[in-house]
C-alpha cells in the first residue's frame, strides 16, 4: 500500500487531498494542530493515521514523522499547511504578523521537508516523493499580501533546491501553485465580496486540486512534475490592464 503524509490535513485543502487518496486506497498520515479535526476527516478509515502536531515544532514534527514511518514506508510527502496572515500595504503589517507567517509557511515546511528527506534517505528502497503547496501568488500577488506572497517565492526556492538535492536519493520534489479553490477561506472572502457588492471570484472546486496532486503523486519514480499551476480559468491571472 502506498503511503502520503498530508500536512495541513485538517481543513481545506488538506483536507481535501487527505480524503482523496484514502478513497483511492493509500495509508494517510494526516498532520496538524487539531486533533479533533484530524479525527473526523479520518473517521471510517483504516488505513488513516492521525498526527497532531504544530508544523513550527520541531520535535512534534520530527515525532510524528518517525510514527508514520514506523507503520511502513513514507512514499510522498503533501507539504501544504500554511496561513495567509495580516493584510494591508507594507507599512501597517505588526512584525509579529510577518513572524508568524514565515514561521508557519517557511519554517513549517522547511521542519517537514527535512523530516521527511531523513526518512526517505534511509529507508530501503531509498527515495520518495515531496510535493510542496506553493501559490499562484508566488507569479501575480494580491493586494496587500506582503507575508504571504513573500514566503510563497521561498517555497519555490525550497522546491527547487530540494528537487536537485533529493537526485542522489532518488527524491523527487514538485510543486503545485494553486489558485481560487472553494474552501472555507475562498468562500468566507465570497461572502466579503457579496456584502461589498463586488462580484463573484472565479474559483474552482477543491476536489479539482486533490485530483492534481493525485496525479503528480502516482507518477513513476523516473518522472516528476516540477510546477503544476491549477486555478479557476476565469481568473485574472493571464492578461493585462
Amino acid at each position: 500500500m502506498k503511503s502520503i503524509l498530508v500536512t495541513g490535513a485538517s481543513s481545506g485543502i488538506g483536507a481535501a487531498v487527505a480524503e482523496r487518496f484514502l478513497t483511492e486506497g493509500w495509508r494517510v498520515g494526516l498532520l496538524a494542530r487539531r486533533a479533533d479535526a484530524l479525527e473526523d476527516v479520518a473517521k471510517g478509515h483504516e488505513s488513516a493515521m492521525v498526527l497532531p502536531a504544530d508544523v513550527t515544532d520541531e520535535a512534534a514534527v520530527d515525532a510524528a514523522f518517525d510514527q508514520f514511518a514506523s507503520g511502513g514506508r513514507l512514499d510522498v510527502l503533501f507539504n501544504n499547511a500554511g496561513m495567509f496572515g495580516p493584510q494591508g500595504p507594507i507599512d501597517e503589517i505588526p512584525l509579529e504578523g510577518w513572524k508568524q507567517v514565515v514561521d508557519v509557511n517557511l519554517t513549517g515546511m522547511f521542519l517537514c521537508a527535512r523530516a521527511a528527506f531523513r526518512v526517505m534517505r534511509r529507508q530501503n528502497p531509498m527515495g520518495g516523493r515531496i510535493i510542496n503547496n506553493g501559490s499562484i501568488s508566488a507569479h501575480t500577488p494580491r493586494e496587500g499580501s506582503t507575508c504571504y506572497t513573500t514566503t510563497k517565492h521561498g517555497v519555490s526556492g525550497l522546491t527547487k533546491t530540494l528537487s536537485l538535492d533529493g537526485r542522489a536519493y532518488d527524491i523527487a520534489c514538485g510543486q503545485i501553485d494553486i489558485g481560487n479553490a472553494r474552501t472555507d477561506l475562498v468562500l468566507g472572502l465570497e461572502k466579503t465580496r457579496a456584502a461589498q457588492g463586488l462580484e463573484p471570484l472565479p474559483s474552482m472546486a477543491v476536489e479539482d486540486v486533490a485530483g492534481a496532486v493525485l496525479h503528480m503523486a502516482q507518477l513513476p519514480a523516473e518522472a516528476n512534475v516540477q510546477s503544476m499551476m491549477i486555478m479557476a480559468t476565469k481568473m485574472p491571472h493571464i492578461g493585462r490592464g
